[in-house]
């Protein structure tokens, strides 16, 4: 009942773990896959080790939670050897990140190997200079790494875009015209900011975050309804869902799967089977027999 494909890719149901949460090792990677994930995202990762920004990276705010990592990891090279270790019992999707369309090619070839999609961050909010969302707010430039990264594998490629721009639809748009096999949306909302009262100093050491949680969530389904409409590649819904409800209204916006993200640091990995037992008892009473059926209808 909640099997689904996305990019030719077999899932047995369509949660996914977001890029970020718990996606720094195969240790981690492998306890989402046990815990009922369809596919796992590893945490973005680049050609070479970044420190990222020194803490405090993240505080809680109404609704969410600001963050501010920096796109901390071990370069890819070492993350090749966590790759390495991941189970293949559920795909596995690795999230690069460069400052260059060479450097996106030159990650994606070295795992193409170990992994069944490449997920391209061109749209952190908080990365820095010369990462993140500074290049998915340009459609060129995003439709430039798309077609470099087409070239450098033979896998499905998907890109992550931003909701920080005037228009997403003309982002998505030029990623499908280069190429791209599938969107995720959305990345963190923002930058955002909290200040502490006492110090009268921000709280984050960067000043400024993206904003996920809850609140993102109306945003997030508006841009995947949106996107929806203009292309022809499937889209991954992802932006505050924290129960079946929700992901479900995301597969009625045009998802084809979701990504959960910052509701396990409130339910932990439970919420994936949470959500699935939801959707499955939902799907029967409503008389739906398959995540195709349900795809994309608030368009009808």
């Amino acid at each position: 009942m909640l099997e689904v494909e996305l990019c030719d890719i077999k899932m047995k149901n369509p949660t996914m773990l977001a890029a970020g949460v718990l996606g720094s090792t195969a240790a981690s990677l492998n306890w989402a896959a046990r815990s009922g994930a369809g596919a796992v995202v590893t945490k973005s990762f680049g050609l070479h080790p970044n420190k990222g920004y020194v803490n405090p990276t993240t505080v809680e705010v109404t609704g969410g939670i600001i963050n501010a990592i920096g796109l901390s990891n071990p370069g890819v090279d070492t993350f090749y050897g966590e790759l390495e270790k991941i189970e293949k019992t559920t795909p596995t999707i690795a999230s690069i990140y460069g400052a260059s369309a060479e450097e996106f090619s030159q990650i994606a070839a070295k795992v193409e190997n170990l992994v069944d999609i490449i997920e391209l961050n061109v749209s952190c909010p908080h990365a820095q200079k010369g990462c993140g969302a500074s290049i998915g707010a340009d459609p060129k430039l995003t439709g430039e790494i798309v077609k470099a990264v087409k070239n450098a594998v033979e896998i499905p490629v998907i890109a992550k875009l931003t909701p920080n721009v005037t228009d997403i639809v003309e982002i998505a748009l030029s990623a499908e015209k280069a190429g791209c096999n599938g969107l995720t949306l959305i990345n963190s909302l923002g930058p955002g900011i909290k200040i502490d009262l006492d110090t009268a100093n921000p709280i984050l050491s960067n000043k400024f975050g993206g904003l996920s949680g809850p609140a993102i969530k109306p945003v997030a389904l508006r841009c995947v309804f949106d996107v929806y409409d203009a292309v022809e590649i499937p889209v991954v819904g992802v932006g505050g869902i924290s129960d079946y409800r929700d992901a479900i209204e995301f597969i009625f916006a045009g998802a084809r799967c979701v990504q959960i993200g910052t509701s396990i640091t409130y339910k932990g990995l439970d919420i994936f089977k949470e959500i699935t037992d939801g959707m499955k008892k939902f799907m029967y009473n409503r008389g739906y027999e398959s995540i195709d059926e349900m795809v994309g209808i608030a368009h009808k």
